[in-house]
Formats: structure tokens, C-alpha cells, sequence
């Protein structure tokens, strides 16, 4: 694989587990509501498992209330259900058709815990990014190995594929210490 392309891959899915870290950082909940935050919570539908924004409207009512609007009628209970029974520990209530679910305001213990789990899922995308620079450089050391690149041009690339490496690892402490105001401000 010539150098050029090997770069561009490990960029490339640099870009993905950033992405990815991102993700996980909008489960993560704060005081506000995310609709995101139900995203992870399936509910039975005739046997099938699926998640709850396939079988209703998933929308913020305000800033501390996200509403659900099942599309069958029969279905706000097993959501409701759904909701309680999850890890997230919120307390869904309904109004008819629509299921409101209230979010809690957190103690100063809970923030804490929670920082404590958004620098652990940011340590989780740096050894991630790490680990792909190894495997580029390791590409580029297989590379020079069967004459496909000289020694010159191994030397400039694992010094091209470390300053990416920075460069998303920046953005990663960057994200973690937003994450970690947006937790602390009351």
C-alpha cells in the first residue's frame, strides 16, 4: 500500500473514532434535554427490538422536557416502559397520546461522577487514534520492508501521521473540557 493512500486511511478513520467520541459524549446527559438521550432505549414491537425514534416522534417539548409521540396507539405504554426500565433514570409520565419525560436536575455528586465518565470515554478515543498510528506506522514500516518506499520517506510519514495524531488528540481533550463545563454549570 503506498504511503499517500496509508495516510489518508488512518486520517480517515481518525476522523471516524472522533465522530464516534462524539457520539457517546451526546448520551452523556447534562441538566438539558437531548432527544439523542433516548436513542440508545428499544422497545419490543411485535418481537422486534427497536429503538424508540422507529416507532414514535422523538422532540423537545423545553429545554428540560423531551415529548414522545408513539404512532400506534397501543405502543405508549410498552415506551413508557421502556424508558423507566432503562439506565437513565428517568421517569416518563403520559398525557394520552404524548409521553413527556421530565428531566432531572442533577446534585453536584452526579455531575461529578459523570466528568469522571466523560474523561474516561475521552481517554477511550485516545488510545483509539493511538492505536491507529501504530498501525499506520506500522503499514509504513512493512512498506519500506518490501522496497516500496525508502527509509527517507518512512521517516517524513510517521512524522506526518504523529502531528495528525496530535491534532485529534487535541480535539478530543478540547471536546472532553466542553463536555465537562457544559456538566458543571448549574
Amino acid at each position: 500500500m503506498p504511503i499517500a493512500e496509508i495516510k489518508n486511511t488512518v486520517e480517515a478513520k481518525m476522523d471516524q473514532s472522533i465522530a464516534a467520541f462524539k457520539n457517546n459524549l451526546t448520551k452523556i446527559r447534562t441538566g438539558r434535554a437531548n432527544p439523542a438521550l433516548l436513542d440508545s432505549v428499544h422497545v419490543d414491537y411485535y418481537g422486534a427490538m427497536l429503538p424508540i425514534s422507529q416507532v414514535a416522534n422523538v422532540s423537545l417539548l423545553d429545554a428540560r422536557t423531551i415529548s414522545v409521540q408513539p404512532w400506534e396507539k397501543g405502543m405508549g405504554a410498552k415506551i413508557e416502559k421502556a424508558i423507566r426500565d432503562s439506565d437513565l433514570g428517568l421517569n416518563p409520565s403520559s398525557m394520552g397520546d404524548l409521553i413527556r419525560v421530565p428531566m432531572p436536575a442533577m446534585s453536584e455528586e452526579r455531575r461529578k461522577e459523570l466528568t469522571k465518565v466523560v474523561r474516561h470515554e475521552g481517554e477511550s478515543a485516545k488510545i483509539a487514534v493511538r492505536n491507529l498510528r501504530r498501525d499506520a506506522n506500522e503499514a509504513v514500516k512493512k512498506a519500506v520492508k518490501d522496497k516500496l518506499a525508502s527509509e527517507d520517506d518512512q521517516k517524513r510519514s510517521e512524522a506526518e501521521i504523529q502531528k495528525v495524531t496530535d491534532r485529534h488528540i487535541t480535539e478530543i481533550d478540547r471536546l472532553v473540557a466542553a463536555k465537562e463545563q457544559d456538566l458543571m454549570a448549574v
